[in-house]
């Protein structure tokens, strides 16, 4: 006699199959590729653009190509053995063991967290560490050599990013198990990228002089589509950190949204009282700066505490970009071309920090599955266990120092070893020119429609040298 099916009361388009798994939810894991997909938008275009319309023009090719390559690059690596070093089998206690993540057996496993497969966890991880390189990009724009660039997205990827991530993130990392809040990167992402950013800024050298001095975006308005793909992009960054598609998803998407807009209108009276100018450069770094505190925040804290992260992500790094930087010998000599220290370094300190004060025991129980052990210092001392308040303090404290340390040692021994095989910095005169000389191509044309000078002694692209041979060939036989 044939077994009945237990699933037979189901829907047909609900009843599991050999594609889909009685261990998958096909809602969950339709939210997690939706989430995924919308923070590599925020890489690949958003970043692209932004870096691209920010600069000044003849870097606007490099700076975004470097996003661009970054982004390729990071899939490649995590392929082979990012993700297993970041959240596979424990290799040592900062670190997981190097495998690969290609085979079916792997990929169509449920994932170590979440109700969808490895391949879906694998994508969605993907593009965070994607970004992580991106973002770090933004310190070295306007020099750093490209054959530099591509060896360092690898090696970095894989001797800080994975420390970070299996530390904080993976359920075995040394961090994760003392208790640390990290919602969604704010440590292993912006902090990260704002300290290995600012590194490399050192190690690779300045911009020219009259680029420090004058570096006017070259397009406002591209650099406005990029912000605006970044913002909205963000709702699949803290979103999908849930790994389901669940009430604390929904609380984290709308405090995301609440402290950016409200860091965005700080920063922006900050201006206007002491500078008397409405900038819209700096609504974007308010927008950030937003964005990156509430990151490690976004599904733990109250709507109220999300405003106000976003009063101090908006006022804070402000101090710091407009006052501090001025006054410090340490922060002028070090050239950080888009402030990457600034609105990722300062805002997600400030945003571990203010996690640690504000995080709500039930919404934290929402999102780790466990009640006690994660409790904001205020409501430790509502509770009258300030000790719990306290402990969660130190632990944010620690994570802090922990990626301030890691990223300052493995970003200097990163670049110190690639200034042993290429210039970390291009020459001076290289420099000059800037997008011709690194790459043969240009952003926009400046003689006619796209034509350029003949005795240009940087050749061009070999691209346009094609289309250029076929037309002279085709005016010659015409006449």
């Amino acid at each position: 006699m044939a077994t009945p099916d237990p699933y037979a009361w189901l829907p047909a388009n609900l009843r599991p199959d050999e594609a889909s798994p009685d261990w998958m939810n096909k809602g969950d894991n339709a939210w997690q590729l939706t989430a995924a997909t919308l923070v590599g938008l925020q890489s690949v275009p958003g970043l692209v653009i932004l870096y691209g319309g920010a600069v000044k023009k003849k870097w606007a090719v490099n700076s975004a190509f470097m996003a661009l390559y970054a982004f390729a690059s990071v899939l490649v690596c995590w392929m082979l053995w990012g993700f297993r070093m970041s959240f596979g089998d424990k290799f040592v206690p900062m670190l997981g063991e190097p495998n690969f993540a290609l085979d079916q057996k792997f990929l169509l496993k449920k994932g170590f967290a979440g109700m969808f497969p490895n391949a879906t966890m694998v994508f969605f991880q993907f593009v965070f560490a994607a970004i992580t390189l991106i973002l770090i990009a933004g310190a070295v724009l306007g020099r750093m050599n490209f054959y530099a660039w591509m060896l360092f997205v690898p090696m970095w990827l894989t001797f800080s990013y994975t420390f970070g991530a299996y530390s904080i993130w993976c359920p075995d990392g040394f961090l994760a198990k003392l208790g640390i809040i990290d919602y969604s990167g704010g440590y292993v992402i912006h902090l990260s990228s704002g300290v290995a950013g600012f590194t490399a800024a050192y190690w690779v050298g300045p911009r020219l002089t009259k680029d420090r001095e004058r570096f006017p975006p070259n397009n406002v308005i591209i650099m406005l589509a990029g912000a605006g793909l970044l913002w909205m992009g963000w709702t699949g960054f803290n979103g999908g950190d849930p790994y389901v598609a669940s009430t604390d998803a929904s609380l984290a998407v709308l405090n995301t949204h609440v402290c950016a807009a409200t860091s965005l209108l700080t920063w922006l009276i900050l201006d206007i009282a002491f500078f008397r100018k409405a900038s819209v450069i700096g609504a974007v770094q308010g927008m950030i700066t937003g964005l990156v505190c509430i990151t490690p925040a976004a599904g733990v804290v109250q709507g109220w505490a999300a405003i106000l992260m976003g009063i101090c992500s908006g006022s804070i790094p402000w101090f710091t970009m407009t006052v501090v930087h001025k006054r410090s010998e340490l922060l002028q000599k070090v050239d950080d071309t888009m402030a990457v220290f600034h609105t990722h370094a300062v805002a997600g300190c400030l945003g571990g920090i203010l996690t640690g004060l504000f995080a709500e025991p039930k919404l934290n129980r929402l999102f780790f599955g466990k009640d006690g052990q994660y409790v904001g210092f205020f409501y430790g001392l509502e509770m009258g266990k300030s000790h719990l308040g306290f402990r969660q303090m130190r632990v944010q404290l620690v994570g802090i120092l922990y990626i301030i340390v890691l990223n300052v040692v493995s970003t200097s021994i990163i670049c110190l070893a690639i200034q042993l095989i290429v210039p970390l910095r291009m020459s001076n005169e290289d420099m000059e020119i800037g997008d011709e000389a690194a790459h043969g191509e240009e952003a926009y044309a400046i003689w006619g429609q796209g034509d350029k000078l003949e005795n240009s002694r940087y050749g061009g692209s070999v691209y346009n040298d094609a289309e250029e041979t076929t037309t002279k060939k085709d005016a010659i036989e015409m006449t």
